[in-house]
């Protein structure tokens, strides 16, 4: 499923390796793929930038229910 121009609400991570999830306006709370730790880092600070600059973003989340691909704008 692709989303576009997308407030995140908020964001939630944990000290387990690769946990991160986002709320996404309309959306709901959802995880960001795992598989690399520096992926899920790096979508993780854009999440929060996204929220803190009140910035939009847009994506694609998987048949899984996983942000797979992230845009900030």
């Amino acid at each position: 499923m692709n989303f576009s121009n997308k407030n995140i609400l908020s964001t939630f991570g944990s000290g387990d390796s690769q946990n991160a999830w986002a709320n996404i306006e309309s959306i709901g709370w959802r995880k960001i793929s795992s598989g690399s730790a520096d992926g899920v880092t790096n979508m993780f600070l854009m999440l929060n930038a996204a929220v803190s600059n009140n910035r939009k973003v847009s994506g694609n989340i998987d048949g899984s229910d996983q942000i797979t691909v992230l845009y900030l704008h």
